[in-house]
């Protein structure tokens, strides 16, 4: 096993270089925790998150490692109902500074502001702890007497598009002072209609004078339903607010359903008198939502939208219409129109090069190329295919400096962290590193994410060395976690274990407590009823949502996934990623519009922005993760088949590419590190074994 390969579960030797050496004025580094001090504590947490005493008996012996105080802490927190403050300000006053503190404080103002303590509240409370208990301050304020006054007290929450509930009493009270007028008010709408919080809107609408409170409510139903809004707004007056929500009704519409936005707009643009921005922004949205919807109209509107009306997103959904109609004059003329910032984006220099192609300008399209094959990305590589060249990847190796470790390590916060994920707690692991590291210098970072990696802890590397040379760090940035499982399970589902890496990667960026905003959980960022149904078809034992925590079990039922998206498509694992990604019927439905479309052009014209940039991020990953198991990695065009072609798995008879490094940068003084040519370095170690998923 080597010691970058083990995981965050398992990976629980600690392997540090000790130097020996004692630092400022004698002061010995404290002696690494031990497996049996770290199976104490998970016994004496579980007991602790029950609340009461019981854990004190089971953690004796552990009042010198570095997660005792979170012991104590977590049965407080059990117990928040019951406390009195003595007994918190003691446990605040031993542990002044640490998190679990902090969140030992906030929960119990929570707890005191429930209580309506306000006299325990205002003798505890601290600034900066949030929205809700800065609204139980004031309530607390008001409840002993005091007055509220608007530029002191409710400017700052009063700018925020949304409040907590902890803020209703608060602002009525405001109402009630006479605090909120109309032009406040309205200064508050507009800030929750540019953030799509129509529910702010209609809690405040009655506080207008009653001539605007129905303007307000018409905004709102413009956010929440913009397809009933539209009916209704030829029956509304062409006043200035009721313009606004007809603007905002018209530009979601066109988000949902732009041929219906569009006749809408037809009838209404002669009813209001619109603005020349508002004009514009309706046209603006109408253009792009008919590219998305693959709308034949759709490069003619870009083309005519006024400069005014012009952004980033509308200037490449124009090369994105020419794509899909084969246009490449129109091609290189919407690339010519772009800032040229925006020209030198990787995408729109491949595309150039396209079209610089296929009308005859081959020399023009090479020159192109030329530089782009020098770039380890998705359109470098395509580049470097193209022209039969090596991909451009630099190498940065980490060098390690045990004294400087050593001092590192004597930051009981950074400490914290490391144990904290030692024991399968990386959510505060995060939070302590997040403190421990607050300001930290660059080199500074750069030891503690390498101590991070050689404990397993992998996501660190991913989330600081993540612009400049740091992303030549792909040792790091790319790790091989044989124990988990990966190669192993991804060859028993089928599929390529290169790009099983890169899915992970791209999905979780190694995190296995990663869930989403849809519930997706763990590495590979599955569905709990997805598991649920992937187990049953392939007769795998289920635990629940929760298992899904659990690195082995998720790679197990998330590669099974992967081959299940990659048999519908023909093994693609480029379509195969897109459905990951998008789910499998919106492919479906993209591939009806423009299946006949190569398969650059296809992900080129993938409505949506998150899909495109995960495909063109997971089969770039797919090559440097093979690049890193084997030394060489099979070509992202062999990966790219064209859309109905059967997908071969990597064999012996691929087509492999070296990488080479060509251009060498050098570091600077103080990096502690080297860079080397890809293809004069050994080949890495193989592994020894959003929403649909």
């Amino acid at each position: 096993m080597s010691l970058h390969a083990a995981p965050r579960r398992y990976a629980r030797r600690l392997l540090i270089v000790i130097a020996g050496l004692w630092l400022a004025a004698g002061a010995a580094s404290a002696a690494e925790p031990t497996e049996t001090q770290r199976a104490t504590f998970r016994q004496a947490y579980a007991a602790a998150q029950q609340g009461g005493d019981g854990w004190r008996s089971l953690a004796s012996g552990l009042q010198d490692y570095p997660l005792y105080p979170y012991l104590e802490a977590a049965a407080l927190t059990h117990d928040i109902r019951q406390l009195d403050r003595a007994r918190v300000e003691d446990y605040l006053k031993r542990n002044p500074g640490l998190i679990p503190a902090s969140d030992l404080r906030r929960d119990f103002l929570t707890e005191l502001a429930r209580r309506q303590d306000w006299d325990s509240f205002l003798a505890m409370y601290q600034p900066g702890l949030g929205d809700a208990l800065a609204c139980n301050a004031l309530q607390a304020q008001l409840a002993k007497g005091g007055t509220l006054d608007f530029d002191r007290d409710l400017a700052a929450l009063w700018a925020k598009p949304k409040l907590p509930s902890a803020c209703d009493p608060v602002l009525s009270a405001a109402h009630d002072q006479g605090l909120l007028t109309a032009p406040r008010l309205w200064d508050r709408i507009d800030r929750a209609a540019d953030a799509n919080q129509p529910g702010t809107i209609a809690a405040i609408a009655d506080w207008l004078p009653p001539d605007q409170t129905p303007e307000a409510q018409r905004i709102a139903t413009a956010l929440r339903d913009p397809g009933s809004a539209v009916t209704a707004a030829a029956q509304w007056p062409d006043t200035p607010r009721d313009r606004q929500a007809a603007t905002l009704a018209l530009e979601r519409l066109a988000r949902r359903q732009s041929v219906t936005a569009d006749i809408a707009w037809q009838k209404l643009q002669s009813r209001f008198t619109f603005s020349p921005e508002q004009r514009d922004r309706v046209l603006y949205a109408l253009a792009l939502f008919h590219a998305t919807d693959y709308d034949q109209s759709a490069l003619s509107r870009l083309i005519a939208l006024p400069p005014s009306a012009q952004t980033d997103v509308s200037r490449e959904w124009r090369v994105r219409a020419a794509l899909a109609q084969l246009d490449w004059t129109a091609v290189l003329a919407a690339i010519d129109a772009m800032p040229p910032t925006q020209q030198q984006d990787g995408e729109w220099r491949w595309f150039r090069a396209r079209a610089l192609t296929e009308l005859g300008r081959s020399a023009d399209a090479q020159r192109v190329l030329t530089s782009l094959a020098t770039e380890p990305t998705f359109f470098g590589f395509l580049a470097a295919d193209r022209l039969g060249l090596p991909y451009g990847i630099c190498q940065l190796t980490l060098n390690g400096d045990p004294q400087r470790e050593q001092a590192l390590l004597a930051n009981r916060g950074l400490l914290r962290a490391f144990e904290l994920y030692a024991v399968d707690l990386p959510k505060l692991a995060r939070r302590e590193w997040t403190q421990a590291l607050d300001g930290a210098d660059p080199d500074t970072l750069k030891l503690a994410v390498d101590l991070a990696y050689r404990r397993g802890w992998y996501d660190r590397a991913v989330f600081t060395f993540n612009t400049g040379d740091a992303l030549r760090y792909y040792e790091q940035r790319f790790p091989l976690a044989s124990q988990d499982g990966v190669v192993p399970q991804a060859q028993e589902a089928g599929i390529d274990p290169s790009w099983a890496y890169a899915i992970l990667r791209a999905e979780s960026a190694w995190m296995p407590d990663a869930r989403s905003g849809a519930d997706a959980r763990g590495l590979m960022q599955l569905l709990p009823s997805t598991a649920a149904l992937v187990a049953k078809r392939n007769g795998l034992d289920w635990g629940g949502g929760d298992t899904l925590f659990d690195p082995v079990v998720n790679i197990k039922l998330g590669t099974r996934y992967l081959a299940q998206m990659a048999d519908r498509f023909n093994g693609a694992p480029w379509l195969a990623s897109a459905a990951y990604n998008a789910g499998p019927g919106k492919v479906d439905q993209w591939l009806e519009a423009r299946g006949s479309l190569s398969p650059d052009l296809f992900v080129a014209t993938i409505p949506y922005k998150e899909t495109r940039e995960y495909v063109a991020r997971v089969m770039s990953f797919a090559v440097i993760y093979d690049w890193r198991q084997h030394g060489n990695a099979v070509t992202l065009s062999q990966r790219l088949t064209p859309i109905g072609q059967t997908y071969q798995l990597p064999d012996g008879h691929s087509q492999r590419k070296l990488a080479t490094c060509p251009v060498i940068a050098p570091p600077a003084p103080a990096e502690a590190a080297t860079a080397a040519p890809a293809s004069s370095m050994p080949a890495p170690a193989a592994a020894s074994s959003s929403g649909t998923r």
